[in-house]
């Protein structure tokens, strides 16, 4: 039986006699015992009907959680609104991992319109996270959410 490691960039599990892995092409680590922890969590920021700034406190909670259990990606919930043209948490937590992106501190975000297998970054994603391929948002336009690789 060969012996699986999981990838520290990726998240994927992979035979620990490879170097690279097939899925991300990113080099082994030195230490293939990667803490295990869940490759994906889905946080409900619309829970309990916050405020923006309560919905944005959360979302920095979560991100610092999921950091620590070593999670790879995580689908956020903030709604589409009720107005029909995308709500103000909608709006101001995209606005945030956008500023989190270019400070580097998350490493991509897939919005729920782009999370299809025929969209390029979308596809991307789903390449370096297979295990998204089952997720019940793969395909489907959702607005109301968005998917954070960190």
């Amino acid at each position: 039986m060969e012996r699986l490691i999981i990838c520290q960039v990726c998240g994927n599990e992979m035979e620990a006699a490879l170097v690279s892995c097939p899925f991300c092409g990113a080099e082994r680590a030195s230490d293939p015992l990667f803490p295990p922890g869940p490759r994906h969590r889905t946080v409900n920021l619309e829970r309990g009907l916050p405020t923006v700034r309560q919905a944005l406190d959360r979302l920095r909670q979560e991100l610092e959680l999921a950091r620590l259990q070593g999670c790879r990606v995580l689908t956020l919930i903030h709604g589409y609104g009720s107005s029909g043209t995308g709500g103000a948490i909608r709006t101001e937590v995209r606005r945030q991992l956008d500023y989190l992106m270019e400070r580097g501190e998350i490493n991509d975000v897939l919005a729920g319109e782009d999370f299809h297998r025929r969209t390029g970054h979308g596809r991307q994603i789903m390449r370096r996270f297979p295990f998204l391929a089952l997720h019940h948002d793969a395909n489907r336009g959702n607005r109301g959410i968005t998917l954070v690789v960190l």
